[in-house]
């Protein structure tokens, strides 16, 4: 088979992909730093010093220490951010200021191939995050049984609940000041909220249930219990159907807006 016989059987969405991985050689080296870095960092603080705190205090937190109850929430926590900041100016960018997609659009790429191609390399980031955040959690000793290797689909799954919808969202903006408000009201909030660094029940009643509606914290209770190696099956199920409900209405939605603002 010739070489364009093999790219014609090739799906469309594989070629937007390839742009956005081609783009990323350019600034891998910097991310790939940052991705290491940050769990190490995190983690350090939480044992050594926080977590040294309150584990001389209380001594555990839900049967585990400090360390072991915050490490799989950093996980998931670090899988929102990166879906976000995935999902926000780079789609601005692309639809606004560099007109990458509509570029893409001059080609056989139809919207949906350009709007599965970007997800897809979300997708990738999400998983490359996830892998190196589960390893740090295992240098750590915090991987406690053969379980943990699920708290990569769970990682995946969280920052693609945040990355669909908020690109729809992105796809209608002229501007990029809403993005600041999601940052310091939606990321900052459920940063500190959702069960991250106590366990929701902490929380005034009244707040309870809207931290439980959050799909960050429906994130951390998939990845805490898969790292910690006590998860429940029907828990595991229900959480991650929401995530996966979450992100498919996302892509729904985005389907649509990017429709309605490429196609002229």
């Amino acid at each position: 088979m010739t070489r364009a016989a093999r790219d014609g059987a090739r799906p469309l969405w594989l070629r937007s992909f390839g742009y956005w991985a081609y783009r990323y050689k350019r600034t891998w080296r910097s991310s790939m730093t940052v991705s290491f870095a940050e769990p190490v960092l995190y983690l350090a603080a939480m044992g050594i010093g926080l977590g040294t705190l309150v584990d001389h205090h209380v001594h555990l937190v839900q049967g585990v220490s400090y360390l072991a109850f915050v490490g799989p929430g950093l996980l998931a926590s670090a899988t929102m951010q990166v879906g976000v900041s995935e999902s926000t100016y780079p789609v601005m960018g692309a639809m606004k200021w560099l007109k990458t997609y509509q570029a893409m659009l001059a080609t056989p790429l139809r919207v949906v191939d350009v709007l599965r191609g970007h997800l897809a390399w979300i997708l990738l980031r999400l998983a490359t995050v996830s892998c190196v955040f589960l390893g740090t959690l295992g240098a750590f000793g915090l991987a406690r049984s053969w379980e943990a290797v699920f708290a990569l689909p769970a990682g995946v799954l969280t920052g693609l609940a945040f990355a669909a919808p908020i690109a729809a969202f992105a796809a209608t903006q002229e501007k990029d000041a809403a993005f600041s408000v999601i940052y310091r009201f939606g990321v900052v909030p459920l940063f500190l909220f959702s069960g991250i660094f106590f366990p929701i029940t902490r929380l005034p009643g009244w707040l309870q249930p809207i931290a439980w509606a959050t799909p960050l914290s429906q994130g951390v209770a998939l990845c805490r219990p898969v790292v910690l190696g006590d998860a429940s099956l029907a828990a595991s199920i229900g959480h991650a159907a929401y995530l996966v409900a979450l992100a498919a209405a996302g892509y729904a939605v985005a389907s649509a807006t990017y429709r309605r603002r490429l196609v002229v």
